[in-house]
């Protein structure tokens, strides 16, 4: 306070990628307002624990940079920027704050087992320790927030609409993608009341080009490249499936049909259809029919872009997209207590932090607005994730 006043006191984001910088100094913790820093492709050995002194940074990439410290290096290329922020502030020993809150864990266990051993508080312990734990980026935080913009001509096709980004998923290892894409068609099925009431449509957020827009177009002039198929109109798409039920009907002999023909009739008597375009004017969604082939989901995708739709109600977009992160959290613990991969991939993840069965999954906030910028829904607010709480710890 003394000293003389900080530099660039507003600075929030440094961009010097590809620049043949050798060495970052360790004033750059003097930069107060510093939220993003990418310093990837440069010929840095070192990184400087300084940067754990960062008050704001939340977003930094160091890639591609020929570190020293073989770990260090390691966690750069697959961690969250927290993680590797608490590994400089140990100065490369895997503690500091991290420690600190295995402390704070161990100080509570300690606590319940003094209720336990007065007749108190068992329940609470096997309640507590089985929760899954979910961490919220506020949109204050955040320094590229998501935002998606709504037209009005949604109001009388398919109203309501919640969105989230879900950051640290794990679909890489066994059958963890198979059992991700038979949860949402199971949510589909139950939830979602065969999608009448609702529509879950999930992406990958490295392949969507932001802003996004929920629009409505017409069905001859909205065209898509649906899950496993051609670029194709939406008026076509519908009558190809309505063939292909006919054809299902003949051939099995009855009445029922699968996949995405059991839901044709939602869209009866629309003359608009609803969508969602992304900044290069792709349908990236068509709900409540289909996804695009273009944000699809693969195994190595770590960060979902998420969607709920309705004609019914705002709260009910709410309340399956509580569940769904609530599912999603299920499976990817499940995924590292069965350790269904080994190698690499498991090694990077176990580098991210301590205690990684129960490292918290990031929800980023998304703002839906209107197209003049005024907020519609801002999801999860302080309210949400109420329903699954019961199941979930959620640090906010």
């Amino acid at each position: 306070p003394a000293g003389p006043p900080a530099p660039f006191p507003l600075l929030s984001r440094l961009d010097a990628a590809d620049n043949e910088v050798e060495e970052l100094g360790a004033d750059i913790a003097a930069l107060p307002a510093l939220k993003s820093l990418d310093v990837a492709n440069n010929q840095l050995r070192e990184l400087p624990a300084a940067l754990a002194d960062c008050p704001r940074l939340k977003e930094a990439n160091f890639r591609g940079n020929q570190l020293r410290d073989k770990r260090l290096e390691k966690m750069v290329n697959g961690c969250q920027t927290k993680a590797i922020l608490e590994y400089l502030r140990a100065g490369g020993r895997g503690k500091g704050k991290a420690e600190n809150a295995r402390e704070e864990v161990r100080k509570k266990k300690r606590e319940k087992q003094q209720k336990k051993d007065s007749g108190d508080g068992e329940q609470d312990e096997v309640e507590e320790a089985s929760k899954l734990l979910v961490k919220i980026l506020h949109v204050s935080e955040n320094p590229a927030p998501l935002v998606v913009k709504v037209s009005p001509g949604v109001k009388d096709v398919r109203a309501f609409i919640v969105c989230c980004v879900l950051k640290g998923v794990n679909l890489k290892p066994g059958n963890a993608l198979k059992r991700f894409l038979s949860m949402q068609t199971k949510l589909h099925e139950d939830i979602c009341e065969k999608r009448t009431v609702a529509t879950i449509a999930t992406h990958d957020l490295q392949l969507v080009k932001a802003p996004v827009t929920y629009d409505v177009q017409p069905p001859d002039e909205l065209k898509i490249i649906p899950l496993g198929r051609k670029e194709i109109k939406a008026k076509d798409l519908l009558r190809q499936l309505q063939l292909e039920a006919e054809e299902q009907r003949k051939q099995k002999k009855r009445q029922n049909v699968s996949g995405l023909h059991k839901y044709l009739q939602l869209l009866d008597g629309k003359d608009n259809y609803p969508c969602l375009v992304d900044a290069e004017g792709a349908v990236i969604s068509f709900p409540p029919i289909t996804n695009s082939e273009k944000t699809k989901i693969r195994k190595e995708t770590r960060d979902l872009f998420l969607e709920v739709t309705s004609d019914t109600s705002l709260q009910i977009c709410k309340d399956v997209m509580d569940t769904l992160i609530l599912k999603i959290a299920e499976l990817n613990r499940s995924t590292l207590e069965n350790k269904e991969g080994s190698g690499s991939d498991m090694e990077s993840d176990a580098l991210c932090g301590p205690g990684n069965l129960n490292l918290p999954l990031v929800v980023e906030q998304v703002r839906v607005v209107d197209m003049d910028g005024n907020l519609k829904v801002l999801y999860p607010s302080k309210t949400d994730l109420a329903t699954v709480s019961s199941l979930l710890t959620v640090i906010r």
